[in-house]
């Protein structure tokens, strides 16, 4: 199916109503994936429809494991290890939460597999996670540039009882790690110890991989953030059912428009029980001003109007917990009341595109005056008058196209190219916002 070219958004006014978000992305490809790895049957519910689950679904599936699919947002999955295909070329288009830990999980369960992706995907880093399965006595060949994608994995004859991660370029290596881990005691018989080289960055994801291997009757012991130990009689058992709750980083974008359009907005699917870091963010628009209400399972949010000229108040914060949901605070900067720097973000350089390069440059198409570094964002807002028309580049990046939306509540005319990009996570996003914006 064609793809629209570009979305001209109409002029914002006010943002109200209820918007129930899809599932986690993060959840879904880790649900799919430890399923798949598990002794028996489990079924998920509100499982993420997109690209990246598509991915994963596809890969699993031409890797031998039985699916069921009872709807769009409902699979049973029978787990099946080590998985019955033992020759495979893989396709992950650009799905990091899909190819990273399916690289560990076939690296240490043995078979001869090749994965690739899309043009960007080969120059999104892997080689932190290559070299600590080298480490561990994987066999994994670069097909391409050294340190990215696309690889080939062989027949490994033995795995070490201990392993060692680079924590401070993206938490998926470690997270790969940590989920492959049982496969390898199993191997092994002897407990494995994976040991964080440098400072992990975004430990919330982290801690929702530790949370749902529990689920799955897998108890990692941490010591601190530099050390994991996972026991020698270490297995996957299935839980039966398990529920994929909202996407918190999607999340972001509802909070934020509550934030700048008055509301209420409220978000059903996330809230004070989510095992998802991103939920941050809504203490992120509180001091930005905006009144936060937080439910077991849902969040409102009341704010400004900025089209009466209100202002959000400026802010100066570090977003290495939440640098996805970071996004949403760089395009709230336009409306706010002072410069807005966005420190500890340097895993935006290594994302679906360079994301500190690609804000910087569409935020000036708007107006504004930015500013960057490695690893920050400064953003100052458009002064009234300021505004300019502008048509968004999105990058292939669902995120960016998302994070624009909220430059309809500006003082200008608004196009997002590519507004089909968004299909990554949430496929239905602009039909939603539409929605919710008078």
């Amino acid at each position: 199916m064609s793809r629209l070219e570009y979305l001209d958004l109409p002029s914002a006014k006010h943002a109200q109503g209820v918007v129930t978000l899809p599932g986690s992305k993060s959840i879904s490809n880790r649900v799919l994936l430890l399923s798949a790895l598990a002794q028996g049957t489990t079924r998920i519910e509100g499982l993420l429809e997109s690209d990246d689950t598509a991915v994963m679904l596809a890969a699993l599936k031409q890797l031998g494991v039985q699916l069921d699919q009872h709807s769009a947002h409902s699979v049973s999955v029978t787990g099946v290890s080590p998985f019955p295909v033992k020759h495979a070329q893989l396709f992950m288009g650009n799905a990091g939460t899909a190819i990273r830990p399916l690289t560990a999980a076939l690296a240490v369960m043995g078979g001869h597999y090749t994965l690739s992706g899309v043009p960007r995907m080969h120059e999104r880093p892997i080689g932190d996670l290559v070299e600590g399965l080298r480490e561990m006595g994987a066999h994994i060949h670069y097909l391409g540039q050294s340190g990215y994608p696309p690889i080939e994995i062989l027949e490994s004859a033995h795995l070490s009882d201990r392993v060692r991660v680079q924590g401070s370029v993206s938490s998926q290596f470690l997270t790969a790690v940590l989920m492959a881990a049982p496969l390898a005691v199993a191997r092994s018989g002897r407990a494995l110890t994976v040991e964080v080289i440098g400072e992990l960055i975004s430990k919330p994801y982290i801690e929702i991989t530790l949370n749902l291997m529990a689920r799955y009757g897998v108890k990692v012991e941490r010591q601190g953030w530099q050390q994991f130990v996972i026991h020698a009689d270490a297995v996957y058992r299935s839980p039966g059912n398990i529920f994929v709750e909202g996407d918190a980083s999607s999340a972001s974008y509802f909070l934020a428009l509550g934030a700048i359009g008055g509301g209420p907005v409220r978000v059903v699917g996330v809230g004070a029980q989510s095992i998802q870091g991103d939920v941050a963010f809504a203490d992120v628009v509180q001091a930005m001003g905006a009144q936060v209400s937080r439910e077991e399972s849902a969040i409102e949010v009341s704010g400004i109007n900025v089209a009466k000229g209100q202002k959000l108040k400026a802010f100066d914060t570090d977003f290495n917990l939440i640098p996805d949901a970071a996004m949403t605070a760089a395009a709230l900067a336009l409306f706010a009341d002072g410069p807005c720097t966005l420190r500890n973000i340097a895993s935006w350089r290594v994302k679906e595109t360079d994301r500190i390069h690609a804000m910087e440059t569409e935020l000036r198409k708007l107006g504004a005056r930015a500013e960057s570094g490695p690893d920050w964002l400064r953003v100052f807002p458009v002064e009234p008058g300021q505004w300019r028309d502008a048509a968004i580049d999105t990058y292939d990046d669902h995120r960016v196209a998302m994070c624009f939306s909220l430059a309809a509540f500006g003082q200008s005319r608004v196009r997002i190219m590519d507004p089909g990009c968004v299909s990554k996570t949430f496929p239905t996003y602009f039909d939603v916002l539409s929605g919710l914006l008078k």
